[in-house]
């Protein structure tokens, strides 16, 4: 009867040495996965001072977004393009500054040419991709006429030029010019950007208007104010 006690005792024990084991185990486990506190040296490398350890930092903590500062002044407001409502054009100040419509019908196969890096050789003819333009309704002023104010006499004829190679500074101008090149100048309407040619020069006194063309009132407007060859020499 001594030996079957013995048995139970042992069986006792090796259940109870199991058991021990596994709530050791589970304790080692709930150390382990407690964030513990971070030690960071300071700056000075310093013996003598204990290391003072650091908060853990929290899962919640490292997901925190950066909190954005003054987004109203440095990104633009987001606009609904329904809300967005197209205003009109400011009408032109002057009816002188705008290219001014043609009256005479060109031949059909007369187009809109850009003329690149033009170069004035009288008051109202320039030269551009081997064509020569004479701005249509203007007359010409000669380079050797001579201009009287007061009295005084100077070059206006050289002195148009110049104001017309100035007012272009290599400028590209439109005009309705021939498919073909022509080997005489040709009489076209030319505009720079918005500002028509003729216009410019007769407004400015640097041209006359032709009797038949468009530019009367200009010419008017400029002996009136004394522009260019019938003001001041210049």
């Amino acid at each position: 009867m001594g030996r079957p006690g013995r048995s139970s005792l042992a069986i006792a024990l090796g259940s109870l040495l199991l058991l021990a084991g596994v709530l050791l185990i589970i304790q080692a486990r709930a150390l382990l996965s407690v964030d513990r506190p971070v030690l960071i040296p300071s700056q000075d490398i310093d013996d003598t001072q204990p290391i003072r350890p650091v908060a853990p930092v929290t899962g919640a903590q490292r997901r925190e977004p950066a909190r954005k500062v003054a987004q109203d002044l440095i990104a633009p407001p987001r606009l609904d393009p329904a809300e967005i409502e197209r205003a009109e054009p400011r009408p032109p100040l002057s009816e002188l500054g705008l290219a001014v419509p043609l009256k005479t019908p060109l031949p059909g196969d007369w187009r809109e040419v850009l003329l690149y890096r033009p170069v004035a050789t009288s008051s109202a003819m320039f030269e551009s991709m081997g064509r020569k333009v004479v701005i249509s309704g203007v007359q010409d002023i000669d380079l050797d006429r001579s201009c009287s104010f007061h009295e005084a006499t100077w070059p206006c004829g050289e002195r148009a030029r110049a104001a017309f190679n100035s007012w272009l500074r290599g400028r590209a101008l439109k005009c309705f010019v021939p498919p073909d090149v022509e080997r005489f100048a040709i009489a076209a309407p030319c505009s720079l950007g918005k500002q028509d040619v003729g216009a410019w020069l007769v407004s400015n006194g640097w041209a006359m208007a032709l009797p038949s063309g468009i530019y009367g009132k200009a010419e008017a407007t400029a002996r009136d104010a004394e522009m260019g060859i019938f003001g001041p020499a210049q």
